[in-house]
């Protein structure tokens, strides 16, 4: 179990992909959110919370000792929180941007390579899309097909454990609408993506770093991809109190680079 909160999508999350129907539910206490599946028993210094086969999103369990929990439907944003951390995962808001600017939808089929905890993998799933997606590391991508199993997706995301650059034999040509890169070699994928994306399709690059970005936009260029464009990624929160409004001034915004473009 781990703890707090995101935004769900059409494709609803039914299943855990190991033939397992049971949809894990959030149980929410003020700041406190515990991810738990039904039948479940959950213990904390509240007390004990028997979850029951049949929970719902709405109802209210109480622990041995009174304490209520407020129980809710895990929803995409969620999945930033609660997955197993093999590394630092893609935000929500960059995630939204993937999604927003390559308009994944049902009936997509993704390519992903550099998987790590897999929150982009697995809301790309919700958004609807099948997703093969790439991570070198065998511990990490085990890690990644647990975290799709919790998020619901497992059905949808192929979690291979491997280099795609290695397999791209073994990939049909032209299948993929959508590729996704967060890797260090992303330049090197990009090469191919002429020929694994569909007329149409869309890559987005993602890297901390504005060498690797700039090295992907030219690439991107150079094997004909059309529309490449790149933003850096941030935000600024606000902070409100009683001497006035501004942005908040706590070190945080850049998380990193987005590259975008489109096969003709």
């Amino acid at each position: 179990m781990s703890g707090a909160d995101n935004a769900d999508d059409e494709s609803g999350a039914e299943s855990d992909g190991n033939g397992d129907d049971r949809v894990p539910v959030l149980l929410v206490r003020g700041d406190r959110e515990y991810l738990v599946e039904p039948g479940e028993e959950m213990g904390t210094d509240l007390g004990v919370l028997d979850v029951p086969e049949d929970v719902q999103p709405g109802d209210t369990l109480e622990t041995h000792l009174g304490d209520e929990f407020h129980v809710r439907r895990l929803r995409g944003p969620d999945l930033f929180h609660h997955f197993e951390r093999t590394g630092a995962p893609m935000v929500p808001r960059d995630i939204g941007l993937v999604i927003g600017e390559t308009g994944i939808a049902r009936g997509d089929r993704v390519l992903d390579a550099g998987t790590g905890t897999g929150v982009l993998a697995a809301s790309m799933a919700r958004a609807g899309a099948s997703v093969v997606t790439y991570e070198r590391d065998a511990e990490f991508a085990d890690v990644a097909r647990e975290n799709m199993a919790l998020g619901g997706v497992g059905d949808a995301v192929d979690v291979r454990t491997g280099d795609v650059l290695e397999e791209l034999d073994g990939l049909e040509p032209s299948s993929f609408d959508v590729l996704t890169l967060d890797t260090g070699d992303a330049p090197d994928v990009v090469e191919h993506a002429p020929e694994l994306l569909v007329d149409g399709g869309f890559v987005a690059v993602y890297s901390p770093f504005v060498e690797s970005t700039r090295e992907v936009a030219e690439t991107a260029r150079e094997v004909g991809l059309a529309n490449v464009r790149t933003r850096e990624t941030i935000q600024r929160e606000m902070q409100f109190d009683d001497r006035g409004s501004r942005p908040s001034t706590a070190p945080v915004g850049h998380t990193g680079y987005l590259t975008i473009a489109r096969n003709e």
